[in-house]
């Protein structure tokens, strides 16, 4: 492998981190594992992109804070609610971008948007990113032939699907319940309740039913 294919596999592999989160480290470990990427790359790579991508999101809520209101505007209770935990407990908020589930975009841009100083939240979120990168790289990189073997272990086209579609249904389970993660997130950054559904949705989600109290 050249050095510019080298530079360009590590470039790919951190700027995507911030769309494929986890997904990125986890399979640079096995592919270092397996000796086609390095270990020190995959790390650097996966935490200077999410760490990046964290500070222009800052300022992307230091600056434009208003524009992301109006374009987001679907949005607004959760970055409220974001701006909230950043306001009670900055540091901890910034310290927590990438582990912050749920609260991974709107997190950086509250910090900005609550005017958290700069050095502080580069510092933060930085040491996030790292230890963020260097846990689930080598998470991968442990686990990468186990996770090689779970999907090699039959050559059935319709078994594979089938393993593609469990692991799909799992994504879709996040996505749709990323709302009620985002609280939980708050819950465990601020110790207190921080509500970031709409009075809508609390109406349908089972988990925010009155109980019942029958008193006989």
């Amino acid at each position: 492998m050249t050095l510019l294919e080298r530079v360009w596999k590590y470039t790919a592999l951190g700027a995507s981190t911030i769309m494929f989160e986890e997904a990125n480290p986890i399979l640079g470990g096995i592919a270092a594992r397996h000796g086609r990427l390095g270990m020190v790359g995959v790390v650097v790579a996966c935490a200077l992109g999410t760490w990046v991508a964290s500070v222009v999101l800052y300022y992307v809520g230091f600056w434009r804070i208003d524009w992301v209101r109006r374009r987001f505007p679907k949005k607004k209770q959760l970055l409220d609610g974001a701006l909230e935990v950043v306001q009670r407990h900055p540091w901890r908020a910034s310290l927590a971008v990438r582990f912050a589930f749920g609260l991974r975009l709107p997190l950086p841009v509250a910090c900005g948007a609550a005017r958290v100083p700069v050095g502080l939240y580069i510092l933060a979120s930085g040491i996030s990113c790292w230890v963020w990168s260097l846990a689930f790289a080598y998470l991968g990189l442990a686990f990468g032939r186990a996770a090689l073997r779970v999907f090699l272990f039959t050559h059935r086209l319709d078994v594979r699907l089938g393993a593609i579609g469990a692991l799909l249904g799992v994504v879709l389970f996040f996505v749709t319940r990323r709302r009620l993660i985002a609280e939980r997130t708050a819950v465990v950054l601020t110790g207190e309740h921080i509500p970031m559904m709409t009075s809508a949705e609390r109406e349908v989600h089972p988990t925010f039913l009155p109980h019942r109290t029958d008193k006989r």
